[in-house]
């Protein structure tokens, strides 16, 4: 007998990668304070450690997402137990046409999540463009919890609630700034030892992992086609290209207002990514129950949260699906509420308008 071991295939590979849980680093959505203050002050001085070992929810961590709001009925049949699976066509509803782009199984059947995306995405794509100036701020305030955990204590224990306020550059040309627990952190480019901005660039060169409002308009709104783009430009990122692109897209709606247009594609493209499931009733982090769009990845679901009726965008929550060592199956490690989105003229103040 050979000592010497055989070198797993891809597939092997992939499944290995599956079944093990994905280092803290990557896979864990709970960090202290001062780490994701670190995180996104790298962020916004666009980092150049490469994108697939920044911490994220799922594979990304959890910050917030802002998407169009619109009025809109839903209607969708739902499982049992609370989740509905990729596994059975909806009734009279046809199957999809094609594979998602990168993925290497096919496309699953019109399903609950699929009809559920398509509403989401009809509803977003009916609301009004904003006019908005390069020399504007997207503003977003919410109510957030994270987990944390240490070497002492490695499972995940989910922060209290806290208010949380973000001002983004519209063209990435200026400073953001984040207000969380009392603290106001610039979100710049370079910063000196006190972490003051001594570079007046916010985001300059906007990329899927780091967007800006203007970069958004620019991404193609047909779906297969924006999903191709997010397949390949996160090739060999995360733990499979399915997961990285449903991240991916958690992110580019995270914490920004995207275009109608934009929105309704992004909310179709994640419809063409296998596994991705309907959460008939789950809540936000300021209570308010709602229908959730999730994917479970290491033993973790992660929620995109909508009102069950209009289907305005509530929030985000993840919860374990699987006892692992950091957590245990129901527990929740995050939870985030969009309070309210707008535009403003300067960082530190309300916007005249929201919605």
């Amino acid at each position: 007998m050979s000592t010497t071991p055989s070198r797993p295939t891809p597939a092997e590979r992939e499944e290995i990668a599956r079944l093990l849980p994905v280092p803290a680093e990557r896979d864990r959505p709970g960090r202290h304070h001062q780490a994701l203050k670190n995180q996104l002050l790298r962020e916004f001085r666009q980092d150049t450690a490469p994108a697939a070992a920044k911490p994220r929810f799922g594979v990304r961590r959890l910050t917030i997402v802002a998407v169009p709001l619109a009025a809109g009925a839903l209607a969708v049949t739902l499982a049992t137990n609370g989740a509905s699976g990729p596994s059975g066509p909806a009734p009279g509803a046809r199957p999809n046409a094609a594979a998602a782009p990168g993925s290497d199984r096919k496309a699953p059947e019109t399903t609950p999540a699929t009809v559920l995306l398509d509403r989401i995405a009809t509803v977003a794509a009916a609301k009004p463009a904003r006019t908005v100036r390069d020399d504007q701020y997207i503003h977003i305030s919410s109510r957030v919890a994270w987990s944390s955990q240490s070497d002492a204590d490695p499972v995940l224990r989910l922060d209290t609630p806290h208010s949380r306020e973000v001002w983004l550059s519209v063209d990435g040309s200026k400073p953001g700034l984040l207000r969380e627990r009392g603290e106001e952190i610039p979100l710049a480019g370079a910063l000196d030892k006190d972490g003051q901005p001594v570079d007046p660039v916010g985001v300059p060169d906007p990329t899927l992992n780091s967007p800006t409002y203007r970069y958004l308009e620019s991404l193609p709104t047909d779906p297969e086609v924006l999903l191709k783009k997010i397949y390949d430009e996160t090739k060999g990122q995360g733990p499979g290209p399915d997961q990285e692109a449903f991240v991916t897209i958690g992110d580019l709606l995270r914490e920004q207002i995207a275009p109608p247009k934009v929105s309704a594609a992004l909310y179709k493209a994640a419809a063409l990514i296998p596994g991705v499931t309907v959460v008939d009733d789950t809540v936000d982090a300021a209570g308010r129950h709602g229908v959730a769009v999730a994917r479970v990845h290491a033993g973790e679901r992660t929620e995109w949260i909508f009102d069950k009726k209009s289907l305005e965008f509530l929030g985000e929550r993840g919860v374990m699906v699987e006892d692992k060592t950091w957590g245990k199956a129901g527990q929740v490690t995050a939870s985030t509420a969009v309070l309210s989105r707008g535009i403003t003229d300067k960082t530190g103040e309300a916007p005249g308008r929201t919605g």
